[in-house]
């Protein structure tokens, strides 16, 4: 039984945007600890697709591509390397890619007014702008 693929998750501009979730381990991790603290980041990506499924493929491979790639702590000299832990999320691009293109958005319902105003941050908050030390 084939069900219609719904809007959210169609895609015409070819165009498909993922976060890559990458996770950094130390060789001398105990790596049975899921308790402990690690760095992640989570790459957003484009990929040029058909379909979700080849956008899911592609978008995994670049993920795979960055598993295993080593460096090492300059102070102590202790190894380590990337681990692709998978992707955060896959979702297809709706306009043309352009200035002012939306390619992202989320909703949110029955918040108060409050919390709304707070996404909105000054200049000098916004991430692009902090330019200290990470």
């Amino acid at each position: 039984m084939t069900t219609e693929i719904p809007y959210r998750n169609r895609n015409q501009t070819g165009w498909w945007i993922a976060s890559v979730v990458l996770r950094y381990e130390w060789s001398d991790e105990n790596i049975n600890d899921l308790d402990r603290n690690c760095k992640v980041w989570e790459n957003w990506i484009l990929v040029k697709a058909s379909d979700r499924e080849e956008a899911y493929k592609k978008a995994n491979t670049i993920g795979e591509e960055q598993q295993g790639i080593e460096s090492w702590d300059e102070e102590t000299g202790i190894r380590g390397s990337f681990v692709f832990e998978g992707l955060g999320m896959l979702t297809p691009i709706y306009e043309d890619l352009g200035d002012g293109s939306e390619i992202l958005w989320n909703e949110y319902d029955g918040i108060p007014v409050k919390k709304a105003k707070s996404f909105a941050l000054p200049k000098e908050e916004l991430e692009c702008f902090q330019d200290g030390d990470s």
